[in-house]
């Protein structure tokens, strides 16, 4: 029977998978224990919902569900069924009206509306707290993963022997014919076909709006068991912990926005060429020396893309003859640099100071290979924060081992950045180190600051060789100006900005100044991690009070610093194994079996309240290491924070993902009502 991934059916009756009658928050009408059970359900609505259908090219009415039928600002709207109040306002309205006094500046399905300051907490080191440990899960676990991948690639390839010679016309893209190789290997997309394509639609769900605290969702199904998915027309909306967007910058109302259109007039939207070539503009230079100034180095360069930041400076910076330490996590953008650089690589093990420490001793005292010559240089690459892992770098011992050792170090910020440490300046803030003791800070603008591109930051000697050394000068596109004005103002709201800026003028527009030069007066000498001179800001950029005075900004670091160990804390006190730092925004939670990372991310889609997931597997992580990966943001709220809790604790009990022992777990009411003692506990 083919399976439907829409929660929407365009029939003109409730779909039973998009709308529970049910005035609980359970996932069907009936409570289900097993995940047979609710697959059984799933499938009978399915086919319920399909005898409905109309042929194609039939009129009919929307599909109704659980989702807002209010218009929206860009025009669309959304399909509701009568009594889809409560989630409604779950997602589109803060639970507590705000009074004369709490004027919010968001709308709350971008950005969630939280005035109480109990639900707030400031990121940093404290030496004295407990090192987070990976908890293994039960044997049988491990068992019958290893079990379930064996009998997915035993019932594959027997589809492929059967498949090759009663079906031939569906396999002639990966068998060679008429002289010509095959383009598409038979062996590498064996797992793309025989794995992959079984939970298709839980990847690339097309989107549409803002990715902020919800997002709308392009309802979309499949006849075919997901060889192709078309759009159903319809559109849903949901509870968003899948994006990168840390700081909540992702916005269409409020200052940044507001700036960007300012900037969008008066630049255009494309510069038109590389930065060697008629490709910089004022923007970049101000945007340069202001990233300079937040992360604390004395010159930065930018880029367009964050993949090609790393993966084109790396060259530049070693090549034959110098040796590169890598964590084994690094990011695939890391890696491939390294690859192009043509210099020896060796790997320790994840986060391990003991194995860095065994690793450098012998590189350093055996030398290249064969001729046992010194290395030109050695430079270590770590990340400040692990995407998969969601792991915080030991940056202290890192330290201490550059000291003794004498090798460079690279740090790739690009999680980190914004979204860590009291003053959101990334991995050497929150640990109280200088960074200019670290040789190079790479970091991306997509994450916490709603942009695009990133930057590599460091001496001013090594960033003037690089802008005609890294690729990414030399041929690349520039970046687009309102990309620019979004990494200035997003940026310049972090770091707030003194004196304030001249206020607008009556006619609603800056004052004509004819230099936007970045040159400070002695006065205006920038002091790490101080508030931004209002000199390195474009002259005609204007943001409200909140922003200028870096009030909201430190709000929002205050916020996803909360969001996170809550998220973190109460997943473990309800029986979770969880990865990575109490402090992290990630927060992968372990699921291991592959079956049960489409069901996890299907239930949580079904549920009353839709909430919007990634599951990650084989090949980004280990075998048996298939995860969720929460991303939380400054955007979401206490109670966004609790509807998650929530439907974990449900789909947990269902799919068997809680492992610790009963004795440590707390209820969920008690994670609940106990937020604020779990965040401040150490």
């Amino acid at each position: 029977m083919p399976f439907r991934f829409s929660k929407r059916s365009q029939a003109t009756s409730p779909s039973p998978i998009a709308h529970p009658k049910t005035p609980s928050s359970s996932i069907l009408r009936r409570p289900m224990r097993t995940a047979a059970s609710y697959l059984t359900a799933l499938s009978q609505a399915d086919a319920d919902a399909r005898a409905r259908k109309p042929a194609p090219g039939t009129p009919s009415e929307p599909a109704l569900s659980v989702r807002s039928s209010l218009g929206t600002d860009d025009g669309s709207s959304y399909v509701t069924s009568d009594d889809s109040d409560d989630a409604y306002d779950e997602l589109d309205r803060p639970p507590h009206a705000p009074t004369s006094e709490q004027q919010p500046t968001t709308k709350h399905s971008e950005f969630g509306h939280c005035f109480n300051d109990a639900y707030r907490y400031t990121s940093g080191y404290k030496p004295d707290a407990p090192r987070a440990t990976q908890d293994d899960p039960p044997y049988y676990i491990l068992i019958t993963t290893y079990i379930s991948y064996l009998l997915m690639i035993i019932y594959g390839h027997s589809r492929d022997f059967i498949g090759k010679r009663f079906f031939p016309d569906a396999y002639r893209h990966l068998i060679p014919g008429n002289g010509y190789a095959a383009l598409n290997s038979d062996f590498d997309s064996f797992y793309s076909r025989r794995a992959k394509a079984r939970m298709d639609d839980c990847f690339s769900r097309p989107i549409t709006g803002v990715p902020g605290r919800t997002v709308t969702l392009l309802d979309r199904e499949s006849l075919n068991n997901n060889t192709t998915m078309y759009l159903t027309g319809t559109r849903s909306r949901a509870l968003n912990v899948s994006s990168y967007n840390y700081l909540g910058f992702a916005q269409t109302h409020g200052g940044c926005a507001d700036a960007v259109e300012e900037g969008l007039r008066r630049y255009g939207v494309s510069v038109g060429g590389a930065r060697l070539e008629g490709g910089t503009t004022d923007l970049h230079v101000q945007a340069e020396a202001l990233v300079a100034k937040f992360v604390g180095a004395e010159d930065a360069i930018i880029a367009s893309m964050g993949f090609a930041t790393n993966s084109t400076t790396l060259p530049a910076l070693v090549g034959k003859g110098c040796l590169v330490i890598s964590d084994e996590f690094n990011h695939a953008s890391i890696r491939f640099g390294v690859r192009l650089s043509g210099a020896h690589v060796r790997a320790f093990k994840h986060n391990d100071m003991k194995s860095l420490k065994t690793l450098l001793r012998e590189v350093v005292s055996q030398g290249q290979p064969r001729t046992h010559r010194p290395w030109k240089k050695i430079l270590l690459v770590v990340e400040g924060l692990y995407s998969m892992e969601g792991t915080l770098v030991d940056l202290p011992v890192i330290m201490q081992l550059k000291a003794r050792y004498k090798f460079h170090l690279y740090v790739d910020e690009a999680h980190s950045i914004g979204a860590v440490g009291p003053h959101g300046r990334g991995v050497a803030d929150y640990f109280g180190i200088d960074p200019r003791s670290i040789d190079i800070l790479m970091g991306t603008f997509t994450k916490s600051f709603g942009a695009a591109g990133g930057y590599i930051a460091g001496s001013r000697d090594v960033i003037s060789r690089l802008r005609t050394r890294s690729h990414a000068g030399c041929y690349t596109e520039s970046s687009s100006p309102a990309v620019l004005t979004q990494i200035i103002s997003s940026m310049g709201s972090i770091m707030g900005i003194s004196p304030p800026l001249p206020p607008i003028s009556q006619n609603g527009n800056a004052p004509n100044t004819a230099s936007s030069s970045t040159s400070l007066t002695p006065q205006d000498a920038y002091v790490y991690p101080g508030p931004a001179p209002s000199a390195s800001m474009p002259a005609w950029l204007r943001l409200p009070q909140q922003l200028q005075d870096g009030s909201e900004g430190r709000s929002r670091l205050r916020r996803i610093a909360f969001n996170a160990r809550y998220l973190s804390r109460g997943l473990n006190k309800l029986g979770f194994i969880t990865y990575g730092h109490v402090d992290s925004p990630i927060i992968p939670l372990m699921l291991f079996n592959p079956g049960k990372m489409t069901l996890f991310s299907r239930l949580m889609l079904a549920r009353k309240t839709p909430i919007v997931v990634v599951v990650v597997a084989y090949p980004a992580t280990p075998l048996v290491s298939g995860r969720v990966r929460f991303c939380v943001s400054a955007s979401h709220t206490k109670e966004d924070c609790d509807t998650v809790l929530r439907a974990c604790d449900e789909i947990g009990d269902i799919l068997d993902l809680k492992h610790k022992p009963r004795k440590d777990r707390w209820s969920l009411d008690q994670v609940t009502r106990r937020a604020v003692e779990l965040v401040e506990m150490e």
